[in-house]
């Protein structure tokens, strides 16, 4: 929640202290009071200000009240500049759905048939099983295709899934 202008120096900052990814989350009030153009400069200040090193955009999608919000503020972010989208920090609930997910990656789909620009995808929060993960890799498989189950392009937020995965191991 802080100002545009403190997000963009302290990117700048952690850029130049060697930074080789920023996570930063938009501005859900601006963004649900209709102001799209300022979450626009937003994302597109920090991408600026970040250079060369890889933003990952926060939606908090649990805040965002509805699947066309969650399109729109994706959206918005790829045009922006963004190089991934993630569902949320895993602090606001709901975090990461699977419904939430798909229309994510239907609008990276749309936005690579548009633009032919590939982002990246990260559903967090609220992962907590192997099925579950499972689940995810699915849907980016059918929405996306093998291409995008790299690291570079699809990762799970998910800390409290290493203890199933450990369980079901062994």
């Amino acid at each position: 929640q802080s100002p545009m202008k403190l997000k963009v120096e302290e990117v700048k900052k952690c850029v130049s202290l060697g930074a080789d990814e920023i996570d930063m989350v938009i501005s859900r009030g601006e963004f649900l009071e209709g102001k799209y153009d300022y979450t626009f400069k937003e994302v597109q200040a920090v991408k600026e200000a970040c250079g060369d090193v890889h933003l990952k955009v926060i939606l908090e999608t649990g805040e965002l009240e509805t699947y066309d919000n969650v399109r729109k503020a994706s959206i918005i972010s790829m045009l922006a500049g963004a190089d991934f989208i993630k569902t949320s920090t895993g602090k606001v609930q709901p975090a990461a759905t699977l419904p939430v997910t798909l229309v994510m990656l239907e609008a990276i789909r749309d936005f690579y048939d548009e633009t032919g620009k590939i982002i990246g995808m990260k559903p967090a929060g609220g992962i907590k099983t192997t099925k579950d993960a499972m689940q995810y890799l699915c849907l980016v498989k059918e929405t996306l295709g093998d291409d995008w189950l790299t690291p570079d392009l699809f990762r799970l937020g998910a800390s409290s899934l290493l203890n199933d995965l450990l369980m079901q191991y062994k």
